[in-house]
């Protein structure tokens, strides 16, 4: 079995996708810290220190229909995952 394994990933398909995962994680970082250290503090100071962090749209309303959360988590906790809400007909 471990020769198996070791011939897949010499094949360079497994260390293809081991260096796409690392470098998607890096940019991930990459675009978290450029929005919140550069591109949300200058829009803060032009809204007059409008704090963003708590700020949020409901796409979809709650399982209840409810649209009035008062912070993401609980519109999360509310909302219905696509895949439990299918029928298992």
């Amino acid at each position: 079995m471990w020769k198996e394994f070791k011939e897949f990933a010499v094949k360079g398909n497994a260390i293809d996708l081991a260096v796409g995962v690392i470098i998607g994680a890096a940019f991930g970082g990459i675009i978290t810290s450029l929005v919140k250290d550069i591109l949300m503090p200058p829009i803060g100071l032009l809204t007059g220190g409008l704090d963003f962090s708590n700020k949020f749209i409901v796409l979809k309303p709650g399982a209840d229909g409810m649209t009035n959360f008062s912070t993401p988590a609980d519109a999360v906790a509310q909302t219905p995952h696509p895949s439990t809400s299918r029928s298992q007909a």
